[in-house]
């Protein structure tokens, strides 16, 4: 018997980056005042991400010529 497919490994963080996403452009439409600082909040967490990952080094060996 093969085991359950890993929903949550695989795809948990981008689920969570895109619902973290969504309230933030959400806050930031619809809010103001408190609304707009979590706006900024939510939609920096994924620039913060994206700069984490290209910041760390390759686990893949670069070929070189």
């Amino acid at each position: 018997m093969s085991h359950p497919f890993p929903f949550r490994k695989v795809y948990g963080a981008a689920t969570l980056i895109a619902v973290l996403t969504l309230f933030g452009l959400l806050s930031a439409l619809l809010g103001d005042g408190v609304w707009d600082a979590l706006s900024w909040i939510t939609l920096t967490i994924p620039l913060a991400v994206i700069g984490w990952k290209c910041s760390r080094p390759s686990k893949t060996p670069s070929s070189r010529v």
